[in-house]
């Protein structure tokens, strides 16, 4: 496929997060941290594509991602959150939760903080399964159903929610910057607000039926009650948080596990979802209206036939009407954006131009020229 490049490292890749740029500058991303599981030693890594001074593509792509320095991370990395530009945090199947800092001129990570047992039951540790940062503030969630809250100049924490969920907490996203929303393995989707004191969620909302665990959430960067999410069933779900309790939208994504989505954050038109299938697929709205086709109203739901789906590798793209209930209004298509994979696509994130995603294959996958 044009524009990706591969990159063997040896390691079953969980997560991968581009190093945020600053926000004056309308550079592309050149650094992004990769957090390892299932390996005999688990690493939290970062590397750089930047161009050695060459500018612009118009040499093509010079070369592999190249390794700037890594530290040994206790337990899977089950997530990873850039705070700001020279801190990385990261949340463990130990139930930790680190802080690793990036000395730039001596291309180092080192532990700047850890809260070491985190998450846990009455006996043992408990798996820290999803980690969001607004610096300086940092909440996780875990397999143990607590919520905490964190500030990274502080040795404490903040504030726990003991039992925010009798069932394992599998993501956790900012919806404003009091509010959260946490998904969970009953196929819930729970928005919590910081104002309150309550140990409750300050809104419910789930799929209907048969509980699919979900594993991943995202919000729409501009419409923030617009959400999307991703379960065990592959299947990508969009939401409006302000009405109803059930999703407005379901499509038929991937074949197994969605592991995560993403909406692009500066052209949340488009959308990237991964999954356990080997897939990685890149959504995209034309719709003639300024706004995206998915945002369009009606309950409806519009589902897209497995069978019509592209064959993982075949760059044909898939064409149909999304939610919008009527073709004319916006279209949808979407593009297999790996060549055929066979492994997990464990994490994908995007910004700019420019894609990661990280796999079981043991390979990172860079594509600088994503047609946003």
């Amino acid at each position: 496929m044009e524009g990706i490049n591969a990159k063997y490292v040896s390691q079953k890749i969980s997560k991968t997060r581009w190093r945020p740029v600053s926000h004056s500058s309308l550079q592309q991303p050149e650094v992004f941290a990769t957090g390892a599981w299932d390996n005999e030693d688990n690493t939290v890594s970062l590397w750089s594509i930047g161009n050695n001074g060459h500018s612009g593509l118009e040499d093509g792509f010079d070369g592999d991602p190249e390794l700037l320095c890594e530290h040994k991370h206790e337990g899977d990395v089950l997530d990873l959150q850039f705070l700001d530009q020279g801190r990385v945090v990261t949340a463990s199947s130990s139930g930790g939760v680190t802080i690793f800092r990036y000395n730039q001129n001596h291309q180092a990570l080192s532990v700047a903080h850890q809260w070491s047992r985190a998450h846990h039951y009455p006996c043992d540790r408990a798996p820290c399964t999803g980690v969001v940062c607004s610096s300086p503030e940092i909440v996780t969630v875990g397999e143990d159903g607590r919520i905490i809250v964190y500030r990274a100049d502080q040795e404490g924490v903040i504030r726990v929610i003991e039992n925010a969920d009798s069932s394992t907490i599998h993501a956790v996203t900012y919806l404003r910057t009091t509010e959260i929303l946490t998904v969970n393995s009953i196929g819930q989707l729970k928005m919590w607000d910081f104002r309150q004191q309550s140990s409750s969620p300050a809104n419910i909302l789930s799929l209907s039926g048969d509980r699919v665990p979900l594993h991943c959430v995202d919000r729409h960067p501009n419409q923030q009650h617009i959400v999307a999410t991703g379960g065990q069933d592959g299947m990508l779900c969009v939401w409006d948080v302000r009405q109803g309790n059930t999703p407005f939208s379901l499509m038929e994504a991937h074949s197994a596990e969605m592991w995560e989505v993403h909406f692009h954050p500066t052209n949340p038109d488009h959308l990237f979802t991964c999954s356990e299938d080997g897939s990685l697929l890149h959504w995209e709205t034309s719709s003639p209206s300024d706004m995206p086709s998915f945002l369009q109203g009606g309950r409806n739901v519009s589902m897209i036939s497995r069978s019509a789906m592209a064959p993982a590798g075949g760059n044909q793209s898939l064409i149909n009407a999304w939610l919008s209930g009527d073709s004319s209004k916006g279209r949808l298509e979407t593009t297999h954006m790996l060549p055929s994979q066979t492994l997990s696509v464990n994490s994908v994130d995007v910004l700019g131009q420019c894609l990661v995603c990280g796999t079981d294959g043991e390979a990172v996958f860079v594509n600088r020229q994503v047609p946003v």
